[in-house]
C-alpha cells in the first residue's frame, strides 16, 4: 500500500462523507405497532379491508377512575361525568363510552323510555344505583370494575390517528384527568403507548451512543495506550457509524426499537474487524518491517479476510429479511448494509492513518505477546492431544442443548418491549386484572346463504353460540356484536330486567322485528354492515400471551368447524392482537428458515473463494455450536422464543461466523509459505487464537453495552449474542483445530498441488 493510493482512498471517503453531510435530514423516531405484523400475509390484507369496513380495533384509550372504598360517591360521580363531558370536546375524540351517561331503554304500550344506568340526584337513587350494579350483569369486569372501585371511560379516537396528533390528544386527556381532582386512575391505550415508545426509543438511542462511545474509547485505550492511536480509530469507527446512519435516513427509513440498537452494534463490529488489522500490522513490526511494508502486508493479507467477515456478518443481519415483519426486515437490511459501510471505512481510512502517524508498536507489546504465546501454546498442545475427547463432549453438549431447545416454547405479549416496572406495562397490567382487559379481539361475521341477513333468527342463533363459545374460550366479559341490539331490545321489552338480556324466542323475535328495524336505522352502530350481509363480534380479552392465545384461537377454529353452520354464518378471526400473535408464532419459523439461507450463502461464499467445499462445511460446524447451545439455555433460563429472541440467531451466527474465516485464512496463508500442516495449524493458532479471543471479548462486552436497556428486545439481544460469541470463541478454539486435523491428508495434498502449480508459473 503506496502512501498515494491511501491518499486517493482517503480523498473517496471525504467525497462520501461530504455527501452525507449535505443530505443528512435529522433524526427520525417511530414506533408503529403495525410494523411487527407479517407483511404480505393474507390475514393482514384481510383485516386492512376489514377496518375499512367497520373501524381499527385498537384506536381507543382505557380511563379508568378509582375512588375508596367504592365509586358510589355523588362528589367523585359528578367530578367523573364533567371528565368525561370536557373529554368529548377535544378535538381527535369521536366518542366516550361509560356508566354516566348511559340510558337504559324501556319499551311499553305507551312508548320508549329512556332512564339513567347510574342516578347519584339523592341518597336513595344512589343506593338504588349501587344495588343494581353490585348485583352484577352485563356492565361487571366491561365498564365497571368488579370490586366496585373503579369506573371505565372508554375513550374512541379518531381513526388510524397520526403520532403527532395522537401525542397531543393524550396530553391534553392526561391534563384534564390531573386537573379534575380524581388522583387514583390508570390509562392505557394505542396513542399513550406510541407516545411513551417514541420518547423511550429516543432515551435508549442517546444511552447506546454514549455507552458504546466511552466502551470504545476504553478499550482502545487499553489496547493501544497513545492518543493517537486512540482518537484515529475512534474517528474511522464514528465514520462508519454516520455513514450508515446518514444512508438509513437518506433512504426514508426512521429509528425504531430495533434500529436504535444499530450503532452500538456497528461500532462493536467495527472495533473487531479493526483489532483485527491492527494486530496483522503490529505483528510485521515486531517482524522487523518497516512501517509502509507492513502496511502493505496488512492490507494485502487481510482485506479478503475482513471482507468475508464483513460479509457473513452482513448476510447474518439482511436472513432477517426473510421474516417479513417490516421493523425486522428492515433492521436486517439497514444493519447488514451498514456493516460494508463499516467495512468501508476501515479500508479507505486506516491505511493512510497507520501511514501518516507513528507505528504501533512498545517493548509492553512484545512482552504481552510473549505470554500470549506461551499460554496459547499450551492449550494447542493440550487440543491436539485430546481431540477424540474433544469432539465427543461437544457431540454429547450439543445433542442435550438442541433438545432443550426443542422444548423452548413461542411465546410473547402486546408490550413485550417495555421493562416489567414501567408504568404503562403495569397499566396495561391493571387492566387485565381488574376488567375484561387490554386486548382487542375481533371476529368477522358474514352470512353464508345470500337470502338470508345478518339478523334472521337463525344467523342469531349461531351467532350466540358463537358468542358463548368466546366468553368462556378468551374470558371475555362484555360483547358486542348485532346479537347485542336484539338483546338490548329484548331487556327493554322487559323492563329492563337483567334476565331478559339474551336472544329471545323465535315467537318474540319476530314480535320485536320492527321496534329493532326503527332502531337500526335510527344509529349507526358499526356491528354490521349497510346491506346487512356482514357483521362483526368485538370484545376486549386479557393479554395471556401468544402461546395460549395461540391456542385459544385454534380452539376456535375447531368450533366454528364443528359447531357453526356455515351455510348460515361464515367465521374469520382477524384484528391486530391475533395478527401480533401469529407474528410471535411465525417469526421464529421465518428467522430460521432465513438462517438457513444465510448457512447456504456463507457455504458458497467460502468455497467458492477457497475452491473447497470441505473447508466451507468445517467453517459451518462450529458456527451452528453457539446457536444450539444458546437455545439450550434459553430453555434453562425459561426465555421464550418470541419477536424479541428469535433475532439473536441471526445476529449470533452472522458474526459468529467471522472467528472461523479468520483461523482458515490464517492456515491457508501459512501453508502457502510451505510450512508442514501442524506447523501451519500451530502459528495459526498462536497468532489468530489471540485476535479472535481479542476480538470476542471486544464483541461480547460491547453487546452487553445493550443490556443497560430498558427495552427487553435490546436486553435480550445484548445477553444472548454475547452468550452466543462466547460458545463461538469455545468451538473455534477447542473443536476447529480438531476438525481440520481429520481432514489434514486432504489440506496437505491440496496445498502441494497448489504450490507446484505456482512453481510451473513462468516469473
Amino acid at each position: 500500500m503506496t502512501e498515494r493510493k491511501a491518499f486517493w482512498r482517503l480523498v473517496g471517503a471525504i467525497a462520501l462523507t461530504v455527501f452525507f453531510v449535505y443530505s443528512w435530514d435529522g433524526l427520525r423516531f417511530n414506533y408503529d405497532f403495525e410494523n411487527f405484523f407479517q407483511q404480505g400475509d393474507a390475514d393482514l390484507e384481510f383485516y386492512q379491508e376489514y377496518r375499512s369496513t367497520f373501524e381499527n380495533d385498537n384506536d381507543y384509550l382505557l380511563l379508568a377512575l378509582g375512588r375508596r372504598p367504592d365509586i358510589y360517591d355523588s362528589l367523585f360521580l359528578e367530578k367523573a361525568l364533567q371528565l368525561e363531558n370536557k373529554i368529548r370536546e377535544f378535538d381527535g375524540v369521536e366518542e366516550v363510552n361509560s356508566l354516566l351517561r348511559m340510558n337504559e331503554p324501556r319499551i311499553s304500550p305507551f312508548g320508549v323510555s329512556l332512564r339513567p344506568l347510574m342516578d347519584w340526584s339523592s341518597p336513595e337513587a344512589l343506593s338504588q344505583t349501587a344495588e343494581k350494579l353490585s348485583e352484577g350483569g352485563q356492565w361487571q369486569g366491561s365498564l365497571i370494575s368488579e370490586n366496585q372501585k373503579y369506573l371505565l371511560l372508554v375513550i374512541r379516537n379518531q381513526q388510524l390517528i397520526g403520532k403527532e396528533a395522537g401525542d397531543s390528544l393524550y396530553r391534553s386527556i392526561e391534563d384534564a384527568v390531573q386537573n379534575a381532582g380524581l388522583p387514583d386512575y390508570k390509562i392505557a391505550g394505542k396513542i399513550r403507548a406510541q407516545g411513551e415508545f417514541v420518547s423511550l426509543l429516543q432515551e435508549e438511542f442517546t444511552l447506546f451512543l454514549g455507552l458504546a462511545v466511552i466502551w470504545v474509547l476504553l478499550l482502545l485505550w487499553a489496547l493501544y495506550r497513545s492518543w493517537w492511536a486512540v482518537l484515529l480509530p475512534f474517528i474511522i469507527i464514528v465514520m462508519g457509524v454516520f455513514w450508515a446512519g446518514s444512508f438509513l435516513l437518506a433512504t426514508g427509513g426512521q429509528l425504531d426499537v430495533m434500529l436504535v440498537m444499530q450503532p452500538p452494534i456497528l461500532m462493536v463490529i467495527g472495533l473487531s474487524g479493526l483489532v483485527h488489522f491492527l494486530n496483522h500490522y503490529q505483528q510485521s513490526l515486531r517482524d522487523s518491517f518497516p512501517k509502509e511494508k507492513a502496511v502493505f502486508a496488512m492490507c494485502k493479507e487481510l482485506t479478503l479476510p475482513v471482507f468475508l467477515t464483513a460479509l457473513t456478518t452482513s448476510l447474518g443481519f439482511l436472513s432477517l429479511y426473510f421474516t417479513n415483519i417490516y421493523s425486522l426486515r428492515w433492521f436486517g437490511v439497514y444493519t447488514g448494509l451498514g456493516v460494508l459501510f463499516m467495512f468501508l471505512a476501515l479500508v479507505t481510512l486506516l491505511p493512510w492513518a497507520l501511514l501518516v502517524f507513528p507505528p504501533l508498536s512498545s517493548p509492553k507489546n512484545q512482552v504481552w505477546a510473549r505470554r500470549w504465546d506461551r499460554v496459547l501454546g499450551l492449550v494447542f498442545k493440550k487440543v491436539i492431544t485430546k481431540g477424540s475427547r474433544i469432539s465427543l463432549i461437544f457431540v454429547v453438549i450439543s445433542l442435550v442443548a438442541g433438545y432443550f431447545m426443542s422444548q423452548v416454547k413461542t411465546n410473547g405479549y402486546i408490550v413485550d418491549s417495555l421493562p416489567q416496572d414501567h408504568p404503562l406495562k403495569e397499566d396495561f397490567r391493571f387492566f387485565d386484572q381488574t376488567f375484561d382487559g387490554s386486548k382487542p379481539l375481533e371476529v368477522f361475521l358474514e352470512v353464508g346463504d345470500p337470502e338470508r341477513g345478518i339478523f334472521d333468527y337463525a344467523v342469531m342463533q349461531e351467532i350466540k353460540k358463537l358468542e358463548d363459545f368466546i366468553s368462556n374460550n378468551y374470558a371475555t366479559g362484555a360483547i358486542l356484536s348485532p346479537l347485542t341490539l336484539v338483546k338490548g331490545i329484548n331487556k327493554a321489552q322487559n323492563r329492563g330486567n337483567p334476565n331478559a338480556y339474551t336472544l329471545p324466542s323465535e315467537a318474540g323475535y319476530e314480535r320485536m322485528v320492527p321496534v329493532m328495524e326503527r332502531w337500526i336505522n335510527e344509529n349507526e352502530w358499526k356491528l354490521w354492515t349497510e346491506n346487512k350481509k356482514a357483521g362483526r363480534i368485538s370484545a376486549r380479552a386479557k393479554d395471556v400471551g401468544s402461546f395460549i392465545g395461540y391456542q385459544q384461537h385454534e380452539k376456535l377454529s375447531a368450533f366454528v368447524a364443528n359447531e357453526v353452520d356455515e351455510n348460515l354464518l361464515q367465521v374469520r378471526l382477524t384484528g391486530t392482537s391475533f395478527l401480533i400473535d401469529k407474528s410471535h408464532e411465525q417469526v421464529t419459523q421465518k428467522v430460521f428458515s432465513g438462517l438457513g439461507f444465510a448457512f447456504l450463502l456463507v457455504v458458497l461464499v467460502i468455497g467458492l473463494l477457497y475452491k473447497s467445499w470441505r473447508v466451507a462445511l468445517i467453517a459451518l460446524l462450529p458456527n451452528v455450536i453457539p446457536l444450539v447451545w444458546v437455545g439450550g439455555v434459553m430453555f434453562l433460563l425459561d426465555v421464550d422464543f418470541k419477536l424479541s429472541t428469535s433475532i439473536v440467531f441471526a445476529i449470533a451466527f452472522g458474526i459468529a461466523v467471522d472467528d472461523s474465516i479468520h483461523f482458515l485464512s490464517s492456515l491457508r496463508m501459512q501453508l502457502a509459505k510451505g510450512l508442514s500442516f501442524e506447523k501451519s495449524l500451530c502459528v495459526t493458532f498462536l497468532t489468530t487464537g489471540k485476535a479472535i479471543i481479542l476480538t470476542t471479548i471486544i464483541l461480547s462486552s460491547g453487546f452487553l453495552v445493550l443490556a443497560f436497556s430498558n427495552l427487553e428486545i435490546a436486553w435480550f439481544t445484548g445477553v444472548l449474542v454475547g452468550l452466543a460469541l462466547f460458545f463461538a470463541l469455545v468451538a473455534d478454539l477447542f473443536w476447529l483445530p480438531v476438525l481440520l486435523k481429520y481432514l489434514q491428508k486432504w489440506i496437505q495434498k491440496r496445498t502441494s498441488a497448489v504450490i507446484q502449480d505456482r512453481q510451473k508459473l513462468p516469473k
